[in-house]
């Protein structure tokens, strides 16, 4: 096709927003649409070439694999082979394990299932993967393998002019299909090839049904386009459904300034987004990994600038010295496959990216200390309770309960130091966990609406039908829903974040009217409990407020001596206080005692992170399976002297 600088700017207008983004979202926090911009012009491109060459009776199916190959492959197979390098000396054998499983996933496309299967795109742990960005490749190939099979199908059973219309008809019905899903399936939504095929079918539109306005218009078209890119881009949120209806903004701009077709644009034919344009495939390649790596490193936030020039130098390098390389436009016979070096570039990384995985992150290359620390993050109660479909997870003997643990993923981690106490032959607990849902009536969720309230209106229904006189151990990670991940010093310190945890209203603060309702429903949950079983409510489980495992293993790794991973004790009272203060009053004058789980994790004015470079947390916060033993003598104590 013949090149366009308005499209070429319009790429820069896309990589611009999303490099911003990633380094610090407040400075375009929806600079993420700017992906969606990329996909209409993909679409505009692929469909230009499909058409032209269905309209001239020579259009290949391979030829057009073998030149989207050509495009994509050999700059993403690059940056996959360095950082299997990198990984090397750098990651932990957990770590590296996931990089091979995410490296060999990019280059076959499928990185987009993988993530979505793994977690959402905005959660903490989807921004330790070094390869996150390439869903949206994924997107696009997957894309590129079924959309020319479709018009070629389409052609030959309808004529062009009816292939066209049902590709308008295909995107309209893809928009409310995209709409609808992403209310449903959001995270589904976000990685999914489904739910974002009409944002290139539009691209497509955009080709078949050009502007007819004149040239005045047709400016007026890409400031409109513009100011609907823009306005995604400052508007938009991480914290809104994506691509929901929200999506036809930056969607529609890109369709518009296409349209448009502005020659010698200010806005877009500039020499700064000329040049920023031509190299945006490999500054988009490149600048997620250098954004990880400040992260990693725990580096200064002077580096986002740094990162900013480095991203966009490695584009310019990856984008002349690699991108430009010539490879074969078709392929022949089978011969050819052999030797053709995108294929090859990919055969290379999925071998080293399996033999990374299958050999545990090429775990024999570590030492032992690293291999202990490292593995302490997936060391996690092996009974899994907290996915089980049903209300109660029985562990031992199911006619011989002894014990109830209920609660969120804090009572999740500790359950197994509850178990050890018994004979699980002729005993047995009950465990009642959800992540993010604690035992606390009247409380509701704020990731799923209300489903931790109807949750805990199941379990008050079982525990007042069951088991009674069983005791009920209550866990919860009660600092996080009351005052988010901060650590405040103040009752009226702001927060970073929302808590997890509404109760009744959404609060942007830790607020005296927050606590009391906490207090309220907290009795109410315990007025209840009481009535039927003994109830043990454990105090907080100390938070690190760092990923131990990986930050331990990092520090073997580079030899970093001296850092001490524990917390001052008076940071933990500090964090808790008014959860102490709830829980140590309404125990009062109840059949409700408290256990203290500091007693056994914090000593010497300090709770502790690590015993010998084990790591006793498998994240900052969740006690490993290793860790929670050392609470197996307070349960002790509970069982030896009251029953």
């Amino acid at each position: 096709m013949q090149f366009r600088e308005d499209i070429n700017g319009l790429r820069a207008i896309a990589v611009i927003a999303v490099v911003l983004f990633h380094f610090n979202s407040s400075w375009m926090p929806g600079g993420f649409a700017g992906v969606d911009v990329f996909f209409v012009i993909s679409g505009f491109l692929m469909t230009g070439i499909i058409f032209k060459g269905l309209e001239q009776q020579k259009f290949s199916i391979l030829r057009f694999y073998v030149a989207r190959a050509n495009r994509i492959i050999p700059a993403l197979a690059l940056l996959c082979i360095i950082l299997l390098i990198f990984g090397w000396f750098f990651l932990s054998p957990t770590e590296y394990k996931a990089l091979g499983k995410h490296a060999v996933s990019s280059v076959g496309f499928i990185s987009n299932n993988i993530y979505w299967l793994e977690s959402g795109y905005f959660d903490s742990s989807s921004h330790e993967k070094w390869l996150l960005h390439t869903w949206s490749l994924s997107v696009e190939w997957q894309f590129y393998i079924i959309y020319p099979i479709i018009l070629v199908l389409s052609s030959k059973v309808l004529s062009l002019k009816m292939t066209k219309r049902m590709l308008l008809l295909g995107t309209v019905i893809g928009f409310v299909f995209c709409v609808l899903v992403t209310y449903k399936w959001p995270n589904a939504s976000y990685y999914l090839f489904p739910s974002r095929a009409w944002e290139m079918m539009i691209g497509g539109v955009a080709y078949l049904y050009p502007s007819r306005f004149g040239n005045k218009k047709n400016k007026v078209l890409e400031i409109i386009g513009v100011l609907f890119i823009l306005g995604s881009y400052f508007f938009v949120t991480k914290d809104t459904p994506w691509p929901g209806y929200l999506a036809i903004f930056p969607v529609l701009g890109a369709f518009l300034i296409i349209q448009a077709n502005s020659k010698n644009s200010f806005i877009t034919g500039n020499l700064l987004f000329q040049k920023v344009g031509a190299w945006s495939y490999s500054i988009y390649l490149w600048h997620w990994p250098i954004v990880v790596a400040i992260a990693y490193f725990s580096l200064s936030k002077n580096f986002i600038y740094i990162g900013i020039i480095l991203s966009v130098i490695l584009g310019y390098l990856s984008c002349n010295y690699i991108e430009k390389l010539k490879f074969k436009n078709a392929l022949n016979s089978f011969g050819d496959a052999f030797t053709y070096k995108p294929i090859q570039a990919t055969v290379l990384v999925g071998f080293l990216s399996g033999f990374i995985y299958i050999t545990n992150g090429a775990e024999h290359h570590y030492s032992k200390e690293v291999i202990t620390a490292s593995n302490e993050a997936t060391n996690m109660n092996p009974y899994n309770c907290i996915n089980s479909k049903e209300l109660v997870c029985y562990i031992g003997n199911k006619s011989n309960v002894r014990a109830i643990i209920i609660g969120d993923s804090h009572a999740e981690a500790i359950t197994t130091s509850l178990s050890t106490i018994f004979n699980l032959d002729n005993e047995g607990i009950i465990a009642i966990t959800k992540s993010a849902c604690p035992f606390i009536l009247n409380a509701l969720s704020t990731k799923s609406g209300d489903e931790c309230y109807k949750e805990n209106n199941k379990r008050s229904k079982f525990l007042k039908e069951n088991y009674h006189s069983v005791p009920v151990f209550w866990v919860a990670r009660t600092g996080v829903y009351l005052y988010g991940q901060t650590n405040p010093k103040r009752i009226n310190n702001a927060l970073d974040k929302k808590p997890s945890i509404y109760f009744t209203k959404p609060q942007d603060k830790f607020t005296h009217s927050l606590y009391k309702e906490l207090k309220e429903n907290l009795k109410l949950t315990f007025d209840e409990l009481v009535k039927n079983h003994p109830v043990y409510i454990l105090q907080p489980i100390p938070e690190m407020r760092k990923n131990i495992p990986k930050t331990l293993t990092k520090n073997l790794l580079m030899n970093i001596k001296g850092d001490d991973l524990s917390i001052n004790y008076s940071l933990y009272l500090d964090r808790n206080k008014y959860i102490l203060d709830i829980i140590n009053d309404l125990a009062k004058g109840k059949q409700v005692k408290t256990l203290d789980p500091t007693k056994y994790l914090c000593k010497n004015n300090k709770c502790i992170a690590e015993i010998n470079n084990r790591p006793i947390y498998f994240d900052g916060d969740h006690l490993s399976e290793f860790g929670n033993k050392l609470l197996t003598p307070m349960f002790n104590e509970v069982f030896n002297s009251e029953f």
